[in-house]
């Protein structure tokens, strides 16, 4: 073997060693370069906060790279309220891609000194602005975790009705909830079933081509439909 010439265990030792300085300094130096500085921020999933306020989570600095540390970035898009999840990515050379999942709104509710403010499932206020997003949600009469449970069923368990919701109001322990000017009463213990099966006695009403006023689905087992038209 000629003299100076590396054995095969010690060349894999060296081509593992500029591996690895490649990778871990890599970033190091490339973040140093003015070609990789962030010049544009595309956000997406945004529905209900502002893009400004997204940036400014983010918190770069003034010279910040698209290989800052992107784990560190996206735990700041996550600390705004109303974010659930978000992700920070590259594209090179300059642009840093922010994909977020925001707490979905149930229901509008009066907030104090006026106006409205959005609410989730569990009754929190969402720092939500309903003029710039104009959400197309009913209206609860309170911030009642009970009544924005059940609201929150419904939008899962029957979108359509959902959609045509108009306002909810806690009445006790039960919620009554207002569509296309009938009332339809829920306990506050209500499951996904129950209010399938007053969705599926308003349709079956709907073909009879009968008109009602209410339909009270506390019962388990039956749902009492009261101001029913006589049948024609």
């Amino acid at each position: 073997m000629a003299a100076g010439r590396l054995k095969p265990g010690w060349r894999l030792l060296a081509g593992l060693g500029v591996v690895l300085a490649l990778w871990f300094g890599a970033p190091l130096l490339l973040r140093r370069m003015d070609f990789f500085r962030v010049r544009r921020i595309e956000i997406s999933g945004a529905r209900y906060r502002a893009p400004a306020a997204v940036v400014d989570a983010l918190g770069l600095a003034r010279r910040a790279s698209v290989f800052d540390d992107l784990g560190r970035l996206s735990a700041r898009v996550r600390t705004l309220p109303g974010v659930e999840r978000a992700e920070v990515g590259r594209r090179l050379p300059g642009t840093l891609l922010v994909t977020l999942e925001e707490t979905e709104p149930v229901a509008l509710t009066p907030r104090r000194g006026g106006g409205l403010a959005a609410i989730d499932q569990a009754g929190r206020l969402l720092p939500y602005d309903p003029a710039a997003a104009a959400p197309d949600l009913p209206i609860a009469a309170s911030a009642d975790p009970l009544l924005a449970r059940v609201l929150g069923l419904v939008r899962d368990a029957e979108p359509a009705l959902f959609a045509r919701l108009a306002s909810g109001t806690r009445v006790r322990e039960d919620v009554v909830l207002e569509a296309d000017g009938r009332r339809l009463w829920l306990a506050g213990t209500a499951t996904a079933e129950d209010i399938r099966a007053v969705t599926a006695v308003a349709q079956d009403l709907s073909r009879q081509r009968r008109d009602w006023r209410e339909l009270d689905g506390r019962f388990a087992g039956q749902v009492i439909v009261r101001g029913l038209e006589p049948a024609a």
